[in-house]
């Protein structure tokens, strides 16, 4: 039986993930603290926080998907050691935890593949990033040690979008003004929407990425890539 695991697939980029991948297995669980809104006979539900829960049980998977992250905008001289902290353990070690948990089961899968969250932030010099820059780019070590640690039984690639219209990244586009200036930061003068990070995630996961592991896919918008 093909099986999905989804860290935090209640939400934003997490609940587009099990929407659109919920025709691809025969089950796709999803661990988080709140229920999906999505109701499937094949979708299956832990109410789970997974810093201070113990995470479920599972004998087999083929792919593992860690969504939970955080936006903790703030000058450096307004950031707490504990800020730090927390966005490290959101970030990162829930991540290590989940794949720490679920490496046999994904040893039992079949073509396995783990995909991560980074952000445009990690690489693109940004105000006030610091703390979510710092950890998201811990991901991409990680992704990258893991993915080879892990090789060739286990694919680990890493998704790093800009803005996604996201309840996570709603104060970034509270208005319409806010939307057309982040809109115009970018080269292809659009943001994203969960649906087209979610398509990636399916891409990575499937056999069409089968030759892909320790990559960090920029999906930019160009703001990355291009100065124009």
């Amino acid at each position: 039986m093909s099986r999905l695991i989804v860290i935090g697939g209640s939400k934003g980029i997490g609940n587009a993930i099990v929407s659109s991948l919920l025709s691809s297995y025969d089950e796709v669980v999803n661990i988080s603290r709140t229920q999906p809104e999505q109701r499937a006979g094949n979708l299956k539900h832990f109410d789970c926080d997974v810093l201070s829960d113990e995470l479920p049980d599972i004998e087999s998977a083929d792919g593992l998907v860690y969504c939970p992250g955080s936006i903790n905008l703030k000058p450096i001289n307004r950031l707490s050691i504990d800020d730090f902290k927390n966005d490290f353990d959101i970030n990162v070690l829930g991540a290590v935890k989940a794949i720490q948990k679920y490496l046999p089961a994904l040893k039992n899968g079949s073509n396995p593949s783990v995909v991560l969250f980074s952000t445009v932030a990690a690489k693109l010099g940004m105000p006030f990033h610091a703390s979510v820059a710092a950890s998201k780019a811990a991901v991409e070590g990680l992704t990258k040690s893991l993915g080879a640690e892990l090789a060739p039984t286990i694919r680990v690639n890493a998704i790093a979008p800009t803005v996604t219209a996201t309840d996570l990244a709603s104060k970034l586009l509270r208005n319409d003004r806010m939307i057309e200036n982040i809109n115009e930061r970018h080269p292809l003068k659009k943001h994203l929407q969960p649906q087209e990070v979610a398509d990636m995630a399916g891409f990575l996961l499937s056999n069409k990425g089968a030759s892909m592991s320790g990559q960090v896919i920029e999906m930019d918008c160009g703001i990355v890539s291009f100065k124009i």
